[in-house]
Parts: C-alpha cells; sequence; structure tokens
C-alpha cells in the first residue's frame, strides 16, 4: 500500500462529519461542504496531506452542470475524485450566481462525500429534491480507475497534438503518480 492510500484509509476511517445543519421546513438534520471541510482538514493536516477543491462548468444535453474534483496528494501521488451537480438557471427565488454557488456546494459535498467515503444515502438531503426535479442533485460520482500503458501513450499523444485541456479532465478519473500526470503532461 503507499504512503498516500495508508494516510487516505487512515483519514477516512477517524473522520466523523456530524450532521449539525437543521432544515426546518423539511425537518431534518444534514451536512453541508463546509461542515465536511471543518472535519477533515485537522485529519489532513495529522497524515501530512493536501487536499484541493476546483470546479467547471459542463453541459450534456442542453443541461449545464458543475463538475466539482477533489484531490488529496501527499506531495508525490494523487488520488482524485469527481461529483456532478445540475445547474437551473431558472431556479425561482434565485438569481443566476445563487444557481451556480447552489450547484457547486452541491457537487463539492459529493465529490466530498466519495473521497472520504461518507455515505448520504440515507441522508434526506440527498434524495429531497426540494420540489425540483433532477437539476439540483448530483448526477454521479466517478470511480478512479487504474492507468493502462495504453491509456497513457493515447494521452501523451493528445496532449503533443493540443488537448492537454481534455486529457487533463479525463486524468481526473485515473489513479497515477505526480511522475505519470508529469509526464503525461509534459
Amino acid at each position: 500500500m503507499s504512503k498516500l492510500n495508508a494516510a487516505l484509509v487512515k483519514v477516512q476511517s477517524e473522520l466523523k462529519a456530524p450532521k449539525n445543519q437543521r432544515n426546518n421546513f423539511g425537518k431534518y438534520n444534514y451536512r453541508s461542504a463546509e461542515d465536511i471541510l471543518e472535519a477533515v482538514k485537522p485529519h489532513l493536516a495529522a497524515n501530512g496531506l493536501t487536499m484541493t477543491i476546483s470546479d467547471v462548468v459542463k453541459e450534456v444535453a442542453g443541461i449545464p452542470y458543475i463538475e466539482s474534483s477533489v484531490g488529496v496528494t501527499d506531495g508525490t501521488d494523487i488520488v482524485v475524485v469527481t461529483a456532478q451537480a445540475g445547474i437551473d438557471p431558472n431556479r425561482k427565488g434565485m438569481d443566476i450566481a445563487q444557481c451556480f454557488g447552489a450547484s457547486s456546494s452541491y457537487s463539492r459535498k459529493y465529490a466530498l462525500n466519495g473521497m472520504f467515503l461518507i455515505d448520504d444515502t440515507k441522508d434526506p438531503d440527498a434524495t429531497n429534491d426540494h420540489g425540483k426535479s433532477h437539476n439540483a442533485t448530483a448526477i454521479k460520482t466517478s470511480t478512479l480507475l487504474d492507468m493502462t500503458s495504453e491509456v497513457k501513450a493515447k494521452m501523451i499523444a493528445a496532449v503533443g497534438n493540443g488537448k492537454k485541456a481534455a486529457v487533463e479532465t479525463a486524468l481526473a478519473k485515473y489513479v497515477v503518480t505526480a511522475e505519470v500526470r508529469k509526464e503525461i503532461l509534459g
């Protein structure tokens, strides 16, 4: 087991992220992305890990969505988990910035859940659409894959053909060392 995997297993097994938020209308407790971040920071520091979070706006079948990536690294290796949340720009009572912000929060929360093995399947916030369709809930959390030499060669070729941004997006789905990442991206 790599140093990163051992440290991540420790964080995943020790992390407690209680549901400190309350939805009085729905009468349930939930945790926010901010609650998870507050709970995980001391564990990351204690295990010599650094975490980054980033968002990208994308579109599929005319539906805009936020894709959030959470990366955890020990300075050598990195593990990345992504999640998506749809954006409803016509959501009643919200301006466009609030719609994007709400989707970013959902997407980040589910990426964090995936990274740290936080189960929200029994959390009403995970299933409550608050009177809306699927646009306000997470679309999926990706599965990390091991990279084959064939895929690595194709990625290197794609970067050489000017498709670095596309390769960076695809690379987030794989477990690779910092050295391999640098080899692929140049």
